[in-house]
């Protein structure tokens, strides 16, 4: 069976399942998961029953699909990602986005855990992701391309759409809710950076690190699905602060916010 053969497979049981169409993607990250409780008549599928779907093994990740809705939307949720730094082949990071894709969605808010590089961050931040680095020197499109999804050669100019920053903007401030805004930088882990390695990201315009996320925009740019970035700023990165870092402080973060992240992301999707 071929990539596109796995693909559609996975398409067809999960329209078995759920008679939504999801219009919108939710990738939820560390500790950011909750959210995906508040989905309205929800049908959720475990990973584990989805043919070809990869299992998530990391603290914080249910390993979960919900489709029903949220915010007067009609969504699919990924409670729970999957890493590079799993084991798992970059085309398996990224198959959910591609049949939430073949799903129909045409928007994907796509949210992580990240630690902060940019000194006037603190942990607890939320930073809307306004362009990217990929410093890990891998790319879910190498190999071959599969031209009914998406063209050989990508642009990413304006990975993160503009429109969708500039509402979540307006809603930060409508509610009150402090946002910052950076440029995001890609590391494979699943060690945390170096002191030396933050200071490089901080030289290169990074605001933010993490193991996270590119792969599955890479994967919306190459079908033309607009892209909504959220980071939670859950730690410093290494040398800040000069202190230990720990996947246990990730996820308290991560739930410290939940309340100010659920109620970001639920105004987003009235006005998206």
């Amino acid at each position: 069976m071929n990539y596109m053969e796995k693909i559609n497979e996975g398409i067809r049981f999960i329209n078995g399942k759920s008679k939504i169409n999801p219009t919108i993607g939710l990738v939820l990250g560390s500790g950011l998961g909750s959210l995906g409780d508040r989905i309205e008549n929800p049908t959720i599928i475990e990973y584990k029953d989805i043919p070809n779907f990869p299992l998530s093994t990391v603290e914080g990740h249910k390993g979960q699909l919900i489709l029903g809705q949220l915010g007067g939307k009609n969504v699919i949720a990924m409670q729970g990602r999957f890493h590079y730094y799993e084991g798992y082949p970059l085309w398996d990071v990224v198959f959910p986005i591609r049949v939430m894709i073949g799903l129909g969605i045409e928007k994907v808010i796509v949210t992580n855990a990240a630690g902060g590089v940019d000194e006037e961050f603190s942990p607890g931040d939320l930073m809307i992701i306004n362009d990217h680095i990929n410093f890990t020197g891998q790319n879910p499109l190498i190999g071959k391309n599969f031209d009914d999804l998406g063209p050989r050669f990508v642009d990413m100019t304006q990975v993160y759409d503009k429109e969708l920053i500039s509402i979540a903007k307006s809603v930060g401030k409508d509610q009150g809710i402090p946002l910052k805004e950076g440029i995001y930088m890609w590391f494979t882990g699943p060690t945390y950076e170096t002191p030396a390695e933050v200071k490089l990201a901080r030289i290169l315009g990074a605001s933010a690190v993490g193991m996270s996320t590119v792969p599955e925009v890479i994967i919306a740019a190459h079908q033309g699905i607009k892209v909504l970035g959220i980071s939670c700023i859950t730690n410093m990165a290494a040398g800040i602060l000069d202190q230990p870092l720990k996947h246990e402080e990730v996820i308290e973060t991560s739930l410290m916010v939940k309340d100010k992240f659920e109620k970001l992301v639920m105004e987003i999707l009235l006005k998206i």
